[in-house]
Protein backbone atom coordinates (compact mmCIF):
# COMPACT_ATOMS: atom_id res chain seq x y z
CA UNK A 1 0.00 0.00 0.00
CA UNK A 2 0.87 3.44 -0.72
CA UNK A 3 1.36 6.10 1.99
CA UNK A 4 -0.96 8.77 0.74
CA UNK A 5 -4.48 9.21 0.80
CA UNK A 6 -5.65 11.44 -2.11
CA UNK A 7 -8.74 13.63 -2.05
CA UNK A 8 -10.77 14.96 -5.55
CA UNK A 9 -11.29 18.83 -4.64
CA UNK A 10 -13.77 20.68 -6.53
CA UNK A 11 -14.51 23.43 -4.07
CA UNK A 12 -18.55 22.21 -3.26
CA UNK A 13 -19.66 21.32 0.22
CA UNK A 14 -18.86 17.64 0.02
CA UNK A 15 -15.99 18.18 -1.30
CA UNK A 16 -14.94 20.24 1.78
CA UNK A 17 -16.40 17.24 4.18
CA UNK A 18 -13.83 14.86 2.27
CA UNK A 19 -10.68 17.13 2.63
CA UNK A 20 -11.85 17.51 6.91
CA UNK A 21 -12.60 13.76 6.57
CA UNK A 22 -9.32 12.67 4.72
CA UNK A 23 -6.88 14.96 7.05
CA UNK A 24 -8.41 13.36 9.97
CA UNK A 25 -7.42 9.94 8.47
CA UNK A 26 -4.11 10.76 7.40
CA UNK A 27 -3.06 12.59 10.81
CA UNK A 28 -4.08 9.18 12.52
CA UNK A 29 -2.85 6.61 9.98
CA UNK A 30 0.24 8.32 9.69
CA UNK A 31 0.12 9.02 6.00
CA UNK A 32 0.28 11.88 3.57
CA UNK A 33 -2.20 13.95 1.94
CA UNK A 34 -2.78 14.86 -2.06
CA UNK A 35 -5.13 16.98 -2.69
CA UNK A 36 -5.74 17.19 -6.57
CA UNK A 37 -8.35 19.36 -8.84
CA UNK A 38 -9.16 18.38 -12.18
CA UNK A 39 -9.67 21.48 -14.25
CA UNK A 40 -11.57 20.38 -17.79
CA UNK A 41 -9.52 21.47 -21.08
CA UNK A 42 -11.94 24.20 -21.50
CA UNK A 43 -12.00 25.34 -18.07
CA UNK A 44 -8.61 26.25 -18.70
CA UNK A 45 -7.28 30.04 -19.10
CA UNK A 46 -9.84 32.07 -17.62
CA UNK A 47 -11.28 29.27 -15.36
CA UNK A 48 -7.80 28.35 -13.83
CA UNK A 49 -7.91 30.67 -11.59
CA UNK A 50 -11.19 29.30 -10.14
CA UNK A 51 -9.78 25.73 -9.59
CA UNK A 52 -6.18 27.10 -8.26
CA UNK A 53 -8.45 28.91 -5.39
CA UNK A 54 -10.44 25.57 -4.57
CA UNK A 55 -7.26 23.87 -4.60
CA UNK A 56 -5.60 26.53 -1.91
CA UNK A 57 -8.37 26.91 0.20
CA UNK A 58 -8.89 23.11 0.38
CA UNK A 59 -5.24 22.84 1.54
CA UNK A 60 -5.49 25.94 4.31
CA UNK A 61 -8.36 23.67 5.69
CA UNK A 62 -6.60 20.60 5.56
CA UNK A 63 -3.73 22.28 7.32
CA UNK A 64 -6.27 24.05 9.62
CA UNK A 65 -7.09 20.35 10.76
CA UNK A 66 -4.00 18.72 11.81
CA UNK A 67 -0.18 20.21 11.49
CA UNK A 68 1.49 16.69 11.45
CA UNK A 69 0.94 15.78 8.21
CA UNK A 70 2.58 16.30 4.83
CA UNK A 71 -0.32 18.11 2.16
CA UNK A 72 0.67 18.23 -1.16
CA UNK A 73 -1.62 20.28 -3.88
CA UNK A 74 -1.66 19.29 -7.28
CA UNK A 75 -3.68 21.11 -10.45
CA UNK A 76 -4.49 18.58 -13.17
CA UNK A 77 -6.14 18.87 -16.68
CA UNK A 78 -8.22 16.36 -18.29
CA UNK A 79 -11.62 13.95 -17.96
CA UNK A 80 -12.79 13.97 -14.40
CA UNK A 81 -12.76 10.24 -13.99
CA UNK A 82 -9.54 8.86 -16.06
CA UNK A 83 -7.55 11.66 -13.69
CA UNK A 84 -8.77 10.19 -10.56
CA UNK A 85 -8.79 6.53 -11.65
CA UNK A 86 -4.99 7.19 -12.51
CA UNK A 87 -4.73 8.76 -8.89
CA UNK A 88 -6.28 6.13 -7.28
CA UNK A 89 -3.05 3.54 -8.40
CA UNK A 90 -0.81 5.05 -6.24
CA UNK A 91 -2.64 5.81 -3.58
CA UNK A 92 -3.55 4.04 0.12
CA UNK A 93 -7.30 5.53 -0.82
CA UNK A 94 -8.95 8.21 -2.40
CA UNK A 95 -11.33 10.39 -0.58
CA UNK A 96 -14.44 11.93 -2.57
CA UNK A 97 -17.37 13.88 -1.51
CA UNK A 98 -21.00 12.79 -2.23
CA UNK A 99 -21.23 14.83 -5.24
CA UNK A 100 -19.70 18.09 -6.72
CA UNK A 101 -20.69 21.24 -8.05
CA UNK A 102 -21.53 19.47 -11.42
CA UNK A 103 -24.48 17.79 -9.83
CA UNK A 104 -28.24 18.37 -9.01
CA UNK A 105 -28.78 19.24 -5.88
CA UNK A 106 -31.64 16.59 -5.32
CA UNK A 107 -29.22 13.74 -6.25
CA UNK A 108 -27.47 11.81 -3.71
CA UNK A 109 -24.56 10.95 -4.99
CA UNK A 110 -23.09 12.24 -8.27
CA UNK A 111 -21.50 10.60 -11.52
CA UNK A 112 -17.47 10.97 -10.42
CA UNK A 113 -17.94 9.14 -7.49
CA UNK A 114 -20.44 6.33 -8.44
CA UNK A 115 -17.80 6.01 -11.11
CA UNK A 116 -14.75 6.02 -8.86
CA UNK A 117 -16.34 3.50 -6.35
CA UNK A 118 -16.88 1.22 -9.27
CA UNK A 119 -13.49 1.74 -11.23
CA UNK A 120 -10.97 3.13 -9.03
CA UNK A 121 -7.81 0.72 -8.00
CA UNK A 122 -7.74 1.22 -4.66
CA UNK A 123 -10.83 1.70 -1.93
CA UNK A 124 -13.07 4.46 -2.25
CA UNK A 125 -14.43 6.58 0.65
CA UNK A 126 -17.30 8.54 -0.10
CA UNK A 127 -18.11 12.12 2.27
CA UNK A 128 -21.64 13.00 2.12
CA UNK A 129 -20.97 15.69 4.93
CA UNK A 130 -19.36 16.49 8.29
CA UNK A 131 -20.62 14.54 11.28
CA UNK A 132 -20.24 16.33 14.57
CA UNK A 133 -21.59 13.04 16.38
CA UNK A 134 -18.44 10.31 17.10
CA UNK A 135 -19.87 6.93 18.07
CA UNK A 136 -16.88 4.92 17.95
CA UNK A 137 -17.62 2.37 15.79
CA UNK A 138 -16.83 0.86 12.42
CA UNK A 139 -19.43 -0.92 10.68
CA UNK A 140 -18.76 -3.37 7.84
CA UNK A 141 -21.18 -5.44 5.82
CA UNK A 142 -19.55 -9.17 5.68
CA UNK A 143 -20.37 -11.89 3.50
CA UNK A 144 -16.81 -13.88 3.31
CA UNK A 145 -16.03 -13.30 -0.33
CA UNK A 146 -12.96 -12.16 -1.50
CA UNK A 147 -14.04 -8.85 -1.78
CA UNK A 148 -15.30 -8.75 1.71
CA UNK A 149 -12.17 -10.30 2.89
CA UNK A 150 -10.36 -6.84 1.61
CA UNK A 151 -12.84 -4.91 3.40
CA UNK A 152 -12.68 -6.51 6.34
CA UNK A 153 -9.08 -6.06 6.52
CA UNK A 154 -9.39 -1.96 6.04
CA UNK A 155 -12.14 -2.35 8.22
CA UNK A 156 -10.12 -3.73 11.23
CA UNK A 157 -7.27 -1.06 10.22
CA UNK A 158 -9.76 1.86 10.75
CA UNK A 159 -11.39 0.46 13.99
CA UNK A 160 -8.13 0.22 15.22
CA UNK A 161 -6.60 3.37 14.35
CA UNK A 162 -9.94 4.67 15.81
CA UNK A 163 -9.49 2.97 18.79
CA UNK A 164 -13.41 1.88 17.80
CA UNK A 165 -15.24 -0.91 18.20
CA UNK A 166 -15.83 -3.06 14.58
CA UNK A 167 -19.41 -4.06 14.14
CA UNK A 168 -20.22 -6.73 11.88
CA UNK A 169 -23.51 -7.59 9.99
CA UNK A 170 -24.09 -10.53 7.88
CA UNK A 171 -27.42 -10.12 6.63
CA UNK A 172 -29.32 -12.99 4.68
CA UNK A 173 -32.72 -13.73 3.59
CA UNK A 174 -34.95 -16.46 3.49
CA UNK A 175 -35.20 -18.85 0.96
CA UNK A 176 -38.36 -18.87 -0.74
CA UNK A 177 -40.99 -21.56 0.21
CA UNK A 178 -44.10 -22.58 -1.26
CA UNK A 179 -47.13 -21.91 0.75
CA UNK A 180 -47.11 -25.61 1.35
CA UNK A 181 -44.02 -25.07 3.56
CA UNK A 182 -45.77 -24.30 6.39
CA UNK A 183 -46.23 -27.79 7.35
CA UNK A 184 -42.11 -27.91 7.35
CA UNK A 185 -42.04 -24.89 9.64
CA UNK A 186 -39.12 -27.52 12.18
CA UNK A 187 -37.14 -27.59 8.93
CA UNK A 188 -37.58 -23.79 8.24
CA UNK A 189 -36.17 -23.34 11.68
CA UNK A 190 -33.42 -25.42 10.97
CA UNK A 191 -32.01 -23.44 7.84
CA UNK A 192 -32.55 -20.24 9.87
CA UNK A 193 -30.40 -21.89 13.02
CA UNK A 194 -27.68 -22.99 10.58
CA UNK A 195 -27.44 -19.80 8.77
CA UNK A 196 -27.06 -17.74 11.50
CA UNK A 197 -24.45 -19.54 12.86
CA UNK A 198 -22.48 -20.37 9.42
CA UNK A 199 -22.27 -16.69 9.73
CA UNK A 200 -21.14 -16.09 13.04
CA UNK A 201 -18.38 -18.55 12.20
CA UNK A 202 -17.14 -16.09 9.48
CA UNK A 203 -16.44 -13.77 11.95
CA UNK A 204 -14.47 -15.71 14.94
CA UNK A 205 -10.86 -15.75 12.61
CA UNK A 206 -10.94 -11.77 12.75
CA UNK A 207 -11.66 -12.13 16.33
CA UNK A 208 -8.96 -14.55 17.17
CA UNK A 209 -6.40 -12.90 15.00
CA UNK A 210 -7.23 -9.08 16.47
CA UNK A 211 -7.60 -9.94 20.48
CA UNK A 212 -7.08 -6.33 21.07
CA UNK A 213 -10.27 -4.79 18.71
CA UNK A 214 -13.73 -5.33 20.35
CA UNK A 215 -15.68 -7.18 17.42
CA UNK A 216 -19.00 -7.32 17.63
CA UNK A 217 -21.49 -9.16 15.18
CA UNK A 218 -25.07 -9.41 14.14
CA UNK A 219 -26.84 -11.76 11.64
CA UNK A 220 -30.02 -10.02 10.63
CA UNK A 221 -33.02 -11.85 8.69
CA UNK A 222 -33.26 -8.73 6.07
CA UNK A 223 -32.65 -7.57 2.97
CA UNK A 224 -28.77 -6.59 3.53
CA UNK A 225 -29.03 -2.86 2.59
CA UNK A 226 -31.55 -1.95 5.30
CA UNK A 227 -29.22 -4.16 7.79
CA UNK A 228 -26.47 -1.23 6.92
CA UNK A 229 -28.72 1.38 6.63
CA UNK A 230 -29.63 0.85 10.11
CA UNK A 231 -26.42 -0.08 11.05
CA UNK A 232 -25.00 2.96 10.07
CA UNK A 233 -26.92 5.61 11.77
CA UNK A 234 -24.46 4.39 14.83
CA UNK A 235 -21.55 4.70 12.90
CA UNK A 236 -18.67 6.59 12.09
CA UNK A 237 -17.55 4.58 9.09
CA UNK A 238 -19.28 1.59 6.94
CA UNK A 239 -17.34 -0.44 4.86
CA UNK A 240 -18.58 -2.94 2.21
CA UNK A 241 -16.43 -4.79 -0.69
CA UNK A 242 -17.00 -3.62 -4.39
CA UNK A 243 -19.05 -6.96 -4.72
CA UNK A 244 -20.41 -9.90 -2.61
CA UNK A 245 -21.35 -13.60 -3.17
CA UNK A 246 -24.38 -12.25 -4.91
CA UNK A 247 -22.75 -10.48 -7.80
CA UNK A 248 -21.90 -10.93 -11.22
CA UNK A 249 -18.66 -11.55 -11.86
CA UNK A 250 -18.03 -9.18 -14.30
CA UNK A 251 -20.10 -6.58 -12.07
CA UNK A 252 -17.50 -3.62 -11.15
CA UNK A 253 -19.89 -2.63 -8.59
CA UNK A 254 -22.53 -4.90 -6.65
CA UNK A 255 -25.96 -3.84 -6.05
CA UNK A 256 -25.88 -4.05 -2.24
CA UNK A 257 -22.55 -1.64 -1.91
CA UNK A 258 -24.30 0.71 -5.28
CA UNK A 259 -27.44 0.97 -2.64
CA UNK A 260 -25.35 1.73 0.54
CA UNK A 261 -23.61 4.60 -1.22
CA UNK A 262 -27.12 6.27 -1.87
CA UNK A 263 -28.77 5.50 1.32
CA UNK A 264 -26.40 6.02 4.06
CA UNK A 265 -25.55 9.03 5.57
CA UNK A 266 -22.35 8.49 7.37
CA UNK A 267 -18.88 8.53 5.19
CA UNK A 268 -18.87 5.18 3.26
CA UNK A 269 -15.08 3.32 2.33
CA UNK A 270 -15.94 0.71 -0.76
CA UNK A 271 -13.25 -1.76 -1.20
CA UNK A 272 -12.23 -4.20 -3.92
CA UNK A 273 -9.45 -6.90 -3.75
CA UNK A 274 -5.54 -5.37 -4.43
CA UNK A 275 -4.92 -6.00 -8.28
CA UNK A 276 -2.33 -9.20 -7.29
CA UNK A 277 -4.91 -10.87 -5.05
CA UNK A 278 -7.31 -10.29 -8.31
CA UNK A 279 -5.17 -11.70 -11.14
Amino acid sequence: MASQIVVGVDGSAPSSAAVEWAAADAARRGHDLRLVHVCAPRSHGEGTEHCAGALEAAADRARDITSGVKVTTDLLTGNVIDELIAESATADCLVLGSRGLGGFTGMMLGSVSTAMAGHAMGPVVVVRGSQPAEHGRVVIGYDGSEHAQAAMEYAVEQAMRRRAELHVVTAWQVPSFSPYAVAYSSLIEQVMREEKRAARELVEPWRTNNPDLVITDEQPCEHPVAALTRAAKAADLVVVGSRGLGGFASALLGSVSHAVLHHVACPVAVVRPGRKEQS
